[in-house]
């Protein structure tokens, strides 16, 4: 984007209000704020680069995550319910969606335990694990989280979605279509205007259903808390363009006869990796939509980090360790989340100043993601809080500024000598909250 250009749409956006739009363009303000940092993000190829990567990554694990969830629904004798699913997301390539769709259920069903041993459904269950990861990262990275789930979570929180997640979507169609097939429901139809609308409601199901599925992929999978209404603006826009972008994709190749004279046989691979890739595209888009929604400061710097002086970076690390040792006191949970909100601060800002605090032993962080003192916050002097995220002193130097800056920390020293993280966290809760 032209820097000139792109300076006055920001001028536009967050100017002063005399260079904003008048009082009846103002409504259309934060979501053109939205529209105008997504759009950013796509000029800049990242998104588009991870989801060239998931495509990828879906190629290798498709047939292993089908495996495992035929595996799950087998068990409760609806393994036929996956066939529907799958060719409803292949619907937009037409009658190739249903070639595809058939061998891809023909290669799942080749997939049996007693085929593979108990090494082969291992290396099953990891591509699964390890798909489900790349698209955490992906995710990780739209939310500006540097730190993943750990191994135990990992296994777990996956785990769990892969046992559940396909029984509650299959016994969701099952009760749909039960409830629509029930003589209480047909004798409701023929009675108007109840018949057009339970119409309309058919027709517009399948996307609640994309809506539902997107938001709760965007409130699940990155490891931070994403608030509900932010995951649900995210997948409304989101699944409301999957739908109309198959509905355009499926025209786009109605006629593919030439395409067939092109490509051969290659044609029907080549419209599932695009429909593949346009899928996961709009899914990523959708995330981005819901990370500005909940963090409209982060709208016009997007991955740029705002400069943080010196001096709050002090204040910032010995507001970190205040808020870490009360919460330790009170024996309340406190994770990233929490702690960006009571400090006013995004979390990946905290992260570059926890980081420090880590290394330097004086902060810790658990599985489940709650924070911690180091240790004894007695034995944390305030000092070295400031000094953690300072980095070595040049204790070598004796120039005169060298000597003017020493000075300057030995009085420092002296100052804050007795002083701990006990002391600043007690002072704080006699003053109050604050």
């Amino acid at each position: 984007m032209n820097d000139t250009l792109q300076a006055r749409i920001e001028s536009w956006l967050w100017g002063p209000p005399a260079t904003r739009a008048p009082r009846s363009g103002r409504i259309a303000l934060k979501p053109a704020r939205v529209a105008y940092a997504v759009a950013r993000d796509v000029a800049q190829g990242q998104l588009t680069l991870r989801a060239m990567s998931l495509v990828y990554t879906t190629l290798l694990s498709v047939v292993p995550l089908l495996a495992f969830a035929f595996s799950v629904l087998k068990g409760f004798g609806v393994h036929r319910q996956i066939e529907p699913l799958l060719y409803e997301f292949l619907q937009p390539l037409g009658e190739q969606g249903v070639r595809i769709t058939d061998q891809i259920i023909g290669f799942v069903e080749n997939v049996r335990g007693g085929v593979l041993g108990g090494i082969g459904l291992a290396f099953l269950l990891f591509t699964v694990i390890s798909m489900i990861q790349k698209i955490e990262d992906t995710f990780n990275y739209i939310w500006q989280v540097q730190r993943s789930r750990s191994l135990g979570r990992r296994f777990s929180d996956y785990l769990s979605v892969l046992l559940v997640g396909p029984v509650l979507m299959v016994t969701a169609m099952g009760l749909l279509a039960t409830i629509n097939s029930s003589t209480i429901m047909q004798a409701i139809t023929d009675v108007e205007p109840f018949g057009m609308l339970l119409e309309l409601v058919g027709r517009i199901a399948p996307l609640i259903i994309v809506v539902l599925v997107f938001a709760f992929v965007y409130a699940f999978i990155p490891n931070t808390r994403v608030k509900l209404s932010a995951a649900l603006a995210g997948a409304a826009i989101a699944g409301a363009a999957w739908t109309l972008g198959g509905s355009l994709f499926a025209s786009s190749i109605s006629g593919s006869t030439r395409y067939d004279a092109i490509y051969s046989s290659f044609a029907i691979a080549l419209f599932a990796l695009i429909w593949l890739y346009l899928s996961w595209l709009i899914l990523l888009i959708g995330a981005q939509i819901a990370f500005y929604v909940q963090h409209p400061e982060q709208q016009r710097l997007g991955r740029e980090q705002a400069h943080v002086s010196i001096a709050r970076t002090e204040y910032l690390a010995l507001g970190i360790m205040r808020e870490v040792g009360r919460s330790f006191r009170r024996g309340e949970h406190l994770g990233f989340e929490s702690l960006a909100e009571a400090l006013g601060q995004s979390a990946r800002s905290l992260e570059e100043i926890t980081t420090p605090l880590e290394q330097a032993g004086l902060l810790t962080q658990t599985e489940e993601g709650r924070l911690l003192p180091g240790r004894d916050p007695a034995t944390i002097s305030l000092e070295s809080i400031l000094s953690a995220v300072r980095g070595a002193d040049p204790a070598d130097d004796q120039s005169p500024v060298g000597n003017v800056l020493g000075k300057v920390r030995a009085a420092e020293a002296d100052h804050l000598e007795g002083h701990s993280l006990a002391d600043l966290v007690a002072r704080e809760d006699a003053s109050g909250p604050g």
